[in-house]
């Protein structure tokens, strides 16, 4: 991969479109395939070539586990403890620090040949491709290599993580030699690597990489995996490891179990010690006579639950594999994937490459979360250790509406796992002297696992996200049952935060205040009235309002349960809604824009034009203090407010804030490029929303970032979806805040696109929206309907059946489009090189 080109504007040239190596990478609308052995990007190539399926993951290592830059098998959830030392303390600060373990790795097969390792670095590889399926969901890798002593031997490799059976994984190894005999050994191992809990820094970097980076996970000079159980038997191929964390107390299960193929003779020897299991196959090979070791292995963990009982579920896991027949895996995966693209897929036409892109996306999002079941979606998947798998906010804003409007049933198990943390952010809200509830910033077990309170804690705006996303689904979907019941709750508990943690202030209007927070924009923190806070704080209250009025009369049960539960008063909802009403948004009547704070504008502009790129990101070359004094931001910020609460700005104000925050954003973050891309294409600058867009889409595939090595950008993988169906596409959700919704679509098709088509679930009825240059056209292609859509001005109704299944509507144009870009004569440049600074005319 290479990370130095430029995908954004530019004053000299239109948006690369395409900046992988396709010598390496060739182009497959359907796989990500490799076609040549590189050790320099190992560890970008290992997260682009991860499977997972939400709760367990394997990262793209080879089977040798010889060339590898971190050999990584992560388990959802499955975390270790740690004390937060502070260098000064104070109450309140987080005090319990979680990060992910990397547990036994499965994956790995030594062949030797003639008593001669294969290494990839090193082997004479006449043939080389790896590929990963996006509609099998297999990584195969096959291999054609000249042995020292000249042999040629054909060696092939598949690898798969079930998403029909969540806690399994199947992996082929065959082998065969081609023109002589050969004496083979095979190894199969459980190999568990305590300093694998210390994740290396990969490859040359734009920055110093002896400075503390905070995306990296947190590193344990101790053992964490405590053995418990080992076991190995020649005879079935079975292999056993058992463990349990040191601090935490989780424990967890692996078993692995073998089969070999061959009309060859072979002999099987197994040893099993505390942190490594293995069965040793050495074959006699004669010519094209294949040898094939089949490997299914199950992995089960707990919170608690003693060691061999995980053992047992996961021998029962196996004994159900074997039974069904692992052939029956790969037909379920392919089914499984043929329904989630049915539902799923963004079709670009004539953009191979960028359609190849966009699928790999999107696939990454399933395999993060269509498993997490009782867990949240990590920053960074089942891929890698980055962010220490904890989940953020990035779930709701960037990756749920995906989850909603795709996968509805997914998006569910997410927001079911906030509420089970409800009674944890009770108690944080508590510790902070606050009512209501107050989600963690960072998080796996429930607790704030923020050391760097201006940054994490002070971030309280996560309570409105995670409100915005139930508001979404429940929209969405309909489910009016897991609202009623559970989810009304974090309604309830969230606007009690904001009741209480705002203030009035009686000026030349009676006005509601949030202080002391931080916005999404983490360069500047711990502010007064924050824009973003305090435009979805509002639409928090009034929409935790809406619904208790809306339950209260038509499902009286149903709200005396909610009073019982949360002691909720009649005096409540009015409160919320008139709060809301009166939030203090500020404006700066002067420059026509919304400051992002209320001193925002009070501060001086950073030099972005003289800051050197080996100075970018800014949060690892500057003391915070130094960022936080100047107008300068991480991500966008007033901007996402904008495109989440699109119908409460006027398109004048949302073009003027546009062009103010625009030039002043690093993009720093991955979360920034696809909201700056939405708003450009709604405002009309479609050049410069194209270019935000291409950035984001190869965010991992080019590691932009130089941190792919670390995991895949889960939140980047949502946003792009977020960029094409939102942003190109048109599509938003209109109303929610009072309960009431309509679903609108306003196309921005790009000018060198000719068609752009995407699928929305919305209450049980699935549509595909295509955008073409002169008509939208909506089709029902499942489910009883009616829906109805605002397209541009006209409403249109999809009933289901006979001629009213399918409507097109004519276009004029594709939205406002205006030359150029916002005006910065600074010539500021982003932390990936990006300039911003000159005009570029539109068009092609």
């Amino acid at each position: 991969m290479n990370a130095q080109h430029d995908l954004g504007p530019s004053h000299i040239a239109p948006p690369v479109a395409d900046p992988m190596d396709r010598t390496r990478f060739p182009v497959d609308t359907w796989r990500l395939v490799e076609t040549r052995f590189d050790s320099d990007d190992l560890g970008t190539t290992e997260s682009l070539f991860s499977v997972g399926n939400g709760y367990l993951g394997l990262r793209g290592n080879y089977e040798e586990s010889r060339d590898a830059h971190v050999d990584g098998t992560f388990i959802n959830g499955f975390h270790e403890t740690w004390p937060i030392n502070h260098a000064e303390e104070a109450y309140g600060f987080a005090r319990i620090g979680q990060t992910i373990v990397n547990v036994p790795d499965p994956k790995v097969i030594r062949l030797y040949v003639d008593d001669e390792p294969l290494q990839l670095s090193t082997a004479d590889l006449l043939e080389y491709e790896r590929s990963l399926d996006l509609r099998e969901g297999v990584l195969t890798r096959d291999l054609l290599w000249r042995t020292p002593g000249g042999k040629k031997v054909r060696i092939r490799s598949t690898r798969m993580v079930p998403l029909g059976q969540r806690h399994l994984a199947v992996m082929t190894f065959e082998v065969t030699v081609l023109e002589t005999r050969a004496s083979i050994a095979i190894s199969s191992q459980l190999l568990n690597r305590q300093d694998r809990q210390e994740q290396p820094v990969e490859g040359p970097q734009n920055h110093d990489t002896t400075a503390s980076d905070p995306r990296k996970a947190e590193a344990f000079n101790r053992r964490v995996l405590q053995p418990a159980h080992q076991h190995a038997d020649a005879g079935t191929g079975r292999l056993e490891l058992a463990y349990k964390t040191t601090e935490s107390g989780m424990t967890l299960g692996v078993v692995a179990d073998h089969r070999i193929d061959t009309d060859c003779r072979y002999s099987a020897e197994a040893i099993a010690e505390d942190d490594m299991a293995k069965v040793i196959y050495r074959v006699a090979a004669e010519p094209m006579t294949p040898i094939r070791i089949t490997k299914i292995v199950s992995f089960h963990t707990a919170d608690s639950v003693p060691p061999r009982e995980l053992i047992d579920r996961a021998q029962r896991t196996l004994a159900r594999t074997w039974e069904q027949g692992v052939q029956h895996e790969f037909d379920e995966q392919r089914y499984w994937l043929g329904k989630f693209w049915e539902a799923a897929d963004v079709e670009i036409p004539g953009h191979e490459a960028l359609q190849q892109a966009v699928r790999w996306n999107l696939f990454s999002i399933l395999q993060a979360s269509a498993r997490a079941e009782g867990q949240g979606i990590a920053a960074k998947g089942v891929t890698g250790s980055g962010y220490g798998g904890h989940y953020f906010w990035d779930t709701e804003i960037y990756v749920m509406p995906f989850l909603t409007y795709t996968i509805p049933w997914a998006a569910r198990n997410a927001l079911r796992f906030r509420y089970t943390l409800l009674d944890s952010a009770r108690s944080r809200a508590r510790e902070l002297a606050q009512k209501g509830a107050l989600f963690p910033w960072r998080t796996i077990n429930g607790h704030e696992a923020s050391a760097y309170y201006a940054a994490g804690t002070a971030q309280y705006h996560i309570d409105a996200d995670i409100a915005y996303s139930l508001s979404q689904y429940v929209g969405a979907s309909g489910d009016l049952d897991f609202l009623a019941r559970e989810a009304i709750d974090i309604f309830v508990e969230t606007a009690r935060l904001w009741a209480d943690l705002g203030f009035w202030r009686d000026e030349t209007r009676r006005t509601f205040h949030i202080h002391g927070v931080t916005g999404p924009d983490e360069y500047t923190t711990v502010v007064n009235d924050n824009l973003y806070t305090n435009v979805l704080a509002r639409f928090n209250l009034r929409r935790a309002a809406h619904a208790v009025w809306d339950l209260k009369r038509e499902d009286p049960i149903a709200y005396a349960q909610l009073v019982r539960r949360t002691g909720l008063t009649d005096d409540e909802p009015d409160e919320w809604a008139e709060a809301a009403q009166s939030m203090a948004i500020p404006y700066d009547d002067h420059l026509g824009i919304h400051p992002q704070d209320m001193h925002f504008l009070e501060r001086e502009m950073w030099d972005l034009e003289n800051t050197p790129l080996e100075k970018r990101p800014l949060l690892l070359h500057y003391h915070p203090l130094v960022i936080y004094r100047f107008q300068v931001l991480k991500q966008a910020d007033v901007v996402l407010a904008l495109f989440l609460q699109g119908e409460e700005f006027t398109a004048e104000q949302k073009k003027a804030d546009f062009d103010y925050y625009d030039p002043i954003t690093t993009g720093d973050s991955t979360l920034s490029a696809v909201v700056q891309s939405i708003i450009a294409a709604e405002v009309g600058y479609h050049d410069l929303a194209l270019r935000y867009f291409l950035s984001a889409l190869f965010v991992d595939l080019d590691n932009r970032h130089n941190n792919t090595a670390d995991g895949v950008h889960v939140a980047s993988t949502g946003g792009v979806w977020s960029a094409l169906v939102s942003g190109f596409g048109g599509f938003r959700d209109i109303g929610a805040q009072y309960g009431e919704r309509q679903w609108q679509i306003d196309p921005r098709l790009p000018v060198r696109w000719d068609e752009l088509s995407y699928k929305l679930t919305l209450k049980g009825t699935r549509v595909k929206v295509t955008v073409r240059t002169d008509e939208v056209e909506l089709e029902l292609e499942e489910g009883p309907g009616p829906l109805t859509f605002d397209v541009r001005g006209k409403v249109v109704t999809l009933a289901g059946d006979g001629e009213d299944s399918s409507v097109r509507v004519p276009l004029t144009h594709q939205g406002p489009r205006l030359d150029g870009e916002p005006a910065n004569p600074a010539g500021i440049q982003r932390s990936d090189g990006t300039v911003i600074s000159a005009i570029v005319p539109s068009g092609d």
